[in-house]
């Protein structure tokens, strides 16, 4: 179940609690003959996602339109069509907006059921990619509304996609998420509402789609999957109306990452394997050689050594054709040795421990942003250790303790926990300052 963001804004903007839409559903129930005894646990669900039974859909319409003094459709309340996850794809690009806007200002205001949504699995998961990879395509992105897009908007929404992409990088995802969801429903929602041209709207919904990915990664960042996965699904469908290949082929590598944290190995080589065959050749050779490292670490975790090393030699090979200035801004995060620390973490997984070393040694040699440089200590810390040389995985572990300070983010915590559990675990001298270290920079609560 996805929850009914469209609900939730509608009733915040009729100004009318859980508990009032219950009771008005009762007595406009009453009405037609129907003895209803709602409360508002019921309403409670429904913005779940749960499907309110028989007439009461149409009842909850006929309530908010008296409430609103204007027509309220099932669509506009999330509830269009029996039996269909609530998700953008497969609805005009106009709705997708509405459904869009409505779920960044029940994320502003931190609404429990969609902070605490789960991931969805299955074809939920799957829908979206397929969607973006295959027709139809967007005709005509046009569109009518009361203020005009500029070329200036264009570049305030691409000044802020780079401007949170540092703050990420440098205090992470949960203290960058509040301020990136806050600037999409002050400036980008009036924008993609606004009025503009056919060749506007298509650079409008790219500079948004950039964003709305890094809103993701930021959720992603702060534990919370369900909504990570409804911002990179809404990037996905934005990246398709611009008709930007790379730009989905982007979005994909962060599902794609996403799906390895859960484990999901197979649809992550799935996922990749569609990002390489539809972007074909507007991918560049910095997404592409994420994409085959990602693809070696799915294949190594599944335990296929022999297809985990060609797509190994397939990253290294891309890596060799990346050139600077030729890149998009987003592909920005396949810096020097990010190859390296993604080939180690396929080769630790493979249990070769001298090769998964040396790769990352070569990670921690090279110069990377505040937080790339924490996960490439990590690793090489958890490998030293694993190989026996625990004076260096201290060493290494010390490091990233002190790297990782002043960093809000969920996904740095469990790599510095994962660490400080080897080294207390091995027994080795000196264990006990690192852990202790760590222990402080993992005090101050998030």
């Amino acid at each position: 179940m996805q929850p009914n963001t469209l609900l939730d804004a509608i009733l915040d903007e009729a100004g009318i609690s859980h508990a009032g839409l219950a009771a008005h559903v009762n007595q406009a129930g009453r009405a037609r003959g129907l003895a209803l005894r709602y409360e508002h646990t019921a309403v409670a669900r429904w913005l779940k996602g749960q499907r309110p039974r028989g007439q009461v859909p149409d009842l909850i319409c006929e309530v908010l339109a008296g409430r609103l003094h204007r027509p309220v459709t099932l669509d506009d309340i999330g509830l269009g069509v029996p039996g269909e996850p609530s998700t953008p794809h497969g609805t005009s690009l106009s709705g997708f907006v509405e459904r869009a806007t409505a779920l960044w200002r029940s994320d502003e205001q931190q609404r429990p059921h969609i902070l605490g949504a789960p991931a969805v699995t299955g074809t939920p998961a799957v829908m979206p990619v397929w969607e973006w990879e295959n027709p139809p395509e967007d005709v005509d992105v046009s569109r009518g509304g009361r203020h005009r897009v500029t070329p200036a908007d264009l570049e305030m929404l691409r000044a802020a996609r780079t401007h949170y992409e540092q703050m990420y990088r440098k205090a992470g995802g949960i203290a960058t998420r509040t301020r990136i969801v806050g600037f999409l429903n002050a400036e980008a929602a009036p924008l993609l509402r606004g009025s503009y041209t056919d060749a506007t709207g298509r650079q409008l919904h790219r500079a948004t789609g950039g964003l709305v990915a890094i809103a993701g990664i930021c959720a992603y960042d702060s534990d919370a999957h369900g909504l990570a996965q409804r911002y990179f699904h809404q990037a996905l469908r934005l990246a398709k109306a611009s008709g930007d290949r790379g730009l989905g082929a982007y979005v994909i590598a962060l599902l794609v990452n996403q799906a390895l944290f859960m484990r999901e190995y197979r649809q992550a080589v799935a996922f990749a394997e569609a990002a390489l065959r539809a972007a074909g050749k507007h991918i560049t050779p910095a997404l592409a050689c994420d994409l085959y490292a990602m693809q070696a670490k799915a294949y190594a975790h599944l335990g296929d050594g022999t297809t985990a090393l060609s797509c190994i030699r397939r990253a290294e090979q891309a890596a060799e054709r990346i050139r600077r200035g030729y890149e998009p801004d987003e592909t920005g995060y396949v810096q020097p040795g990010l190859v390296n620390v993604q080939v180690a973490e396929a080769l630790l997984s493979l249990g070769e421990l001298v090769a998964a070393g040396e790769h990352a040694a070569a990670a921690v040699d090279n110069p990377a942003h505040d937080r790339g440089r924490v996960h490439r200590l990590a690793m090489l810390s958890t490998i030293e250790l694993r190989r026996g040389n625990a004076d260096k995985a201290v060493a290494t572990a010390v490091q990233m303790a002190e790297q990782a300070r002043g960093m809000e983010s969920q996904r740095l915590r469990d790599r510095l926990r994962a660490v400080r559990e080897h080294l207390v675990r091995s027994g080795c001298a000196g264990t006990a300052e690192a852990a202790e270290l760590i222990d402080g920079a993992l005090r101050v609560p998030l």
